[in-house]
C-alpha cells in the first residue's frame, strides 16, 4: 500500500495495490484534518506527517485501515511564511530530523530553526536541536543506504539572474554549515548579504544543477528490477520553476553513483511534464521505491501518481 500526503484536502490516503497490477485499486482516506501535511515516515508502526508547525504521529491501532487518531510530537515549529513544508526523516540510529525552510527568499532569519535542519533523541520529539544551519529550504531528505549518511535536497534564492545560484544537493554533516543567507552552492556570496569571507567554512554540495528547477523529492534506488548500473543511484524531483523566462525543471533527473559517491551530472530520467511550447502539464514532488522496484512520483499539478517500472523485455 502506498500512502500519499495531500496538503490541500488536509489529508493522508491510502492506495492499496492488492492485485499488484501497477495501479492503485482505490483511494482511501487514513487520516483527515491535517494542516497541511507534507511528508510521511513510517516508524516502527506509526505514520509520522510533517505539517507547518511540526509533526504528527497517526496510529491506525484497530487495523481497519484508518488511524484513530493524530499525536502532536512536535509542535512549535515556526509557520507561515514563504516556505512551509516540514520534511521528517528518522536516521538509522532511530533520531528523528526534521527540515524547516526560510520565511524569505533572502533574509537574516530572527528564528535560528528557520533555514535548517533539526534533530530529536527519538521519536517522542525530544530534545530538539539544530543539526545543520544554512540551508534555504530543504525539501527533500534521504539517508543513503550502507553510509547512513543524510542527504538534502536545498532551492537556491530567486532573483540573482536565470542561471544563478545552482541548485544544490548536500550531505548533511551534524554541525553543518551551508551558507544562506550569506553564501550560496559553497562558494557565490550572496550581493546582498554576503561580502569577503562569507563563504569560509561552508560545506560544499555533491551535486550542482540548473537554477530554478526547484528540487523537491529525493530518494536513492534501493530495489533490483532496474538495471544493474541504476543500482544505488539517486533520484530527484524538480518541481519545475515560477519566475524563469524560460521554464526549467518539471522532470525526474538521475544522478549516477559510483560506490556511494557521485560520478556524474544529473542526467533526464523522466520528462514530459513541460513541453516545447512551454505548457506545463505536471510538478514532479515525491519520491519513493516501492517492494516491486518501481519508481513511484507524485505530481501536484495534475493530481496523479505515476509508477515507472523497467521492462526488460523492451530492453
Amino acid at each position: 500500500t502506498l500512502y500519499a500526503a495531500e496538503r490541500g484536502a488536509g489529508r493522508i490516503v491510502a492506495l492499496p495495490d492488492t492485485d499488484g497490477d501497477g495501479r492503485a485499486d482505490a483511494v482511501r482516506p487514513f487520516a483527515a484534518a491535517l494542516e497541511q501535511p507534507h511528508s510521511l515516515a513510517w516508524h516502527e508502526g506509526a505514520l509520522y506527517v510533517g505539517v507547518p508547525s511540526g509533526v504528527v504521529r497517526l496510529t491506525d491501532t484497530d487495523g481497519n485501515g484508518m488511524a484513530e487518531g493524530g499525536e502532536t510530537i512536535v509542535g512549535d515549529l515556526p509557520p507561515g511564511g514563504a516556505h512551509t513544508t516540514r520534511t521528517v526523516l528518522f536516521l538509522p540510529d532511530g533520531r528523528m530530523v526534521v527540515s524547516v525552510g526560510s520565511s524569505c527568499n533572502v533574509c537574516v532569519e530572527a528564528d535560528p530553526r528557520r533555514a535548517a535542519i533539526l534533530v530529536y533523541d527519538d521519536a517522542s520529539g525530544a530534545n530538539g536541536r539544530l543539526f545543520a544551519t544554512g540551508l534555504r529550504n530543504a525539501v527533500g531528505l534521504a539517508v543513503q543506504p550502507g553510509t547512513g549518511e543524510l542527504w538534502a535536497t536545498n532551492n537556491g534564492r530567486d532573483f540573482m539572474g536565470d542561471d544563478l545560484p545552482p541548485e544544490t544537493v548536500y550531505v548533511i554533516r551534524d554541525g553543518g554549515r551551508y551558507g544562506w543567507p550569506a553564501c550560496h552552492a559553497g562558494d557565490i556570496p550572496d550581493p546582498e548579504f554576503g561580502g569577503p569571507g562569507a563563504c569560509d567554512g561552508m560545506e560544499q554540495p555533491v551535486v550542482e544543477m540548473q537554477a530554478h528547477t526547484a528540487p523537491w523529492g529525493l530518494t536513492f534506488y534501493t530495489g533490483d528490477a532496474f538495471p544493474e548500473a541504476y543500482r544505488d543511484d539517486l533520484f530527484i524531483a524538480l518541481h519545475g520553476s515560477w519566475n524563469r523566462p524560460e521554464p526549467v525543471g518539471y522532470e525526474v533527473v538521475r544522478v549516477p553513483l559510483d560506490n556511494g559517491i557521485v560520478a556524474g551530472p544529473g542526467e533526464a530520467f523522466a520528462t514530459g511534464w513541460l513541453d516545447a511550447g512551454g505548457a506545463v502539464s505536471g510538478r514532479p514532488v515525491g519520491l519513493a521505491v516501492g517492494p516491486d522496484g518501481a519508481l513511484y512520483v507524485s505530481d501536484d499539478r495534475g493530481g496523479f501518481i505515476y509508477r515507472i517500472a523497467y521492462d526488460s523485455q523492451e530492453g
